[in-house]
């Protein structure tokens, strides 16, 4: 039997799906191979630390991901990347149908990833410093973010452009109560591919820029409204009815900047991020929540190979970032929640054994403008990616 399957997977064409500079499902999509497999995992350890009380540190398999694509003739492909969270907790994190028009022109459609940041579409643990993806990346952009719907994508080769256009679907922000809420901001209506409920079409827009050796760009963009329950199957005269729909739905312009730099072993990265959010005096009346009405962050980190230069595959790099978020940067009819308004700093170590194997080692200090003491926290982590 074991012969048998060996002899399948030759015949297929498996390959690994690694490729430096490329994330999971662009490695898969430029394979040659009929069936292409990978998968990533992040096992973490997460110890908080005090000075006052006992606390219980946290061992988890984070993440465990397989990926898988398929090649149905030159231009048809088929990516899907399935996720297993903390064990017991099973997820789609992409599943699209890719097809090639031309080198710069895709037709792509399915559950796509938002092209929102750097984390959200590079998340695999090999990819970034850290045990733990920045906070930014969890409490405004939100990741892993990802919705059903179709759209276009390329590659501008003589102008160095990178680009991806969707219309997809958006967070729920109603269903039996209100859902969203003012310390995550979108992150609880994420709906995630899992019986999503449409009520207004967004759109989804990302432009990278590749042109300088070492240096990406990226300018993003996401606008549109939330989803709601509230007007399934209301007569379209009811304008009482419709009003109180109105009433659960917010509206989303949120655009991000991001950049990376790679030389002479230095790597540096950044992000932020500003979104400006309508509606949300009605919805906090209505659902008794406390969404903001502004939402503003960003990051900068620095990190250094000190293994550069020498003839080894291996890394070794030592980092410092920096974050500030608030998902209470503006608020309306409310009061601010000073909590809201962080700031996070992480420091540590990544050891590189082999292109997609790490382990990771930080301390992270995390603060607000509520009170002048900061938490602390010991992170210890293996990432993999293949």
């Amino acid at each position: 039997m074991r012969k048998r399957l060996l002899l399948i997977l030759m015949l297929a064409g498996i390959t690994a799906s690694y490729v430096n500079g490329q994330n999971a499902a662009e490695s898969l999509l430029n394979s040659e191979s009929k069936l292409s497999i990978g998968g990533y995992a992040q096992i973490d350890y997460n110890q908080p630390l005090s000075s006052d009380v006992h606390q219980n540190g946290k061992m988890d398999i984070h993440r465990l991901v397989m990926l898988f694509a398929y090649r149905f003739n030159d231009r048809t492909q088929f990516v899907t990347e399935v996720e297993y969270e903390h064990v017991k907790e099973v997820y789609v994190e992409q599943a699209f149908l890719n097809y090639r028009i031309n080198p710069w022109l895709n037709f792509r459609g399915g559950l796509l990833l938002i092209p929102m940041g750097i984390i959200n579409e590079y998340h695999e643990p090999a990819t970034y410093n850290g045990v733990e993806r920045p906070n930014l990346d969890s409490k405004i952009v939100p990741s892993t973010w990802r919705e059903i719907g179709a759209g276009f994508t390329g590659n501008v080769q003589n102008l160095n452009l990178k680009y991806q256009l969707y219309v997809v679907n958006g967070f729920k922000s109603y269903d039996d109560g209100g859902i969203l809420r003012g310390s995550d901001a979108f992150r609880k209506g994420r709906q995630k591919g899992a019986e999503s409920i449409l009520t207004h079409p967004n759109l989804s827009a990302k432009i990278d820029y590749y042109g300088v050796p070492g240096l990406k760009l990226g300018l993003s963009g996401y606008f549109g409204e939330t989803q709601t329950s509230l007007y399934d199957g209301i007569a379209k005269d009811d304008s009482a009815l419709e009003a109180k729909a109105d009433s659960s739905v917010i509206g989303m312009n949120m655009v991000g900047l991001d950049g990376r730099y790679s030389i002479d072993g230095w790597v540096f990265r950044g992000q932020l991020n500003y979104a400006s959010l309508s509606n949300t005096n009605q919805y906090n009346a209505f659902t008794g929540k406390d969404v903001g009405s502004e939402l503003f962050g960003y990051y900068l980190e620095a990190g250094y190979d000190l293994l550069n230069g020498q003839k080894t595959e291996q890394k070794l790099v030592p980092f410092v970032r920096y974050e500030k978020y608030n998902t209470h940067k503006a608020v309306d009819g409310i009061e601010k929640n000073l909590a809201y308004d962080r700031t996070d700093i992480t420091a540590g170590i990544g050891w590189w054994l082999a292109q997609g194997a790490v382990l990771k080692a930080d301390m992270q200090w995390f603060g607000n403008e509520a009170t002048d003491d900061f938490e602390t926290q010991l992170n210890l982590g293996i990432g993999i990616w293949f």
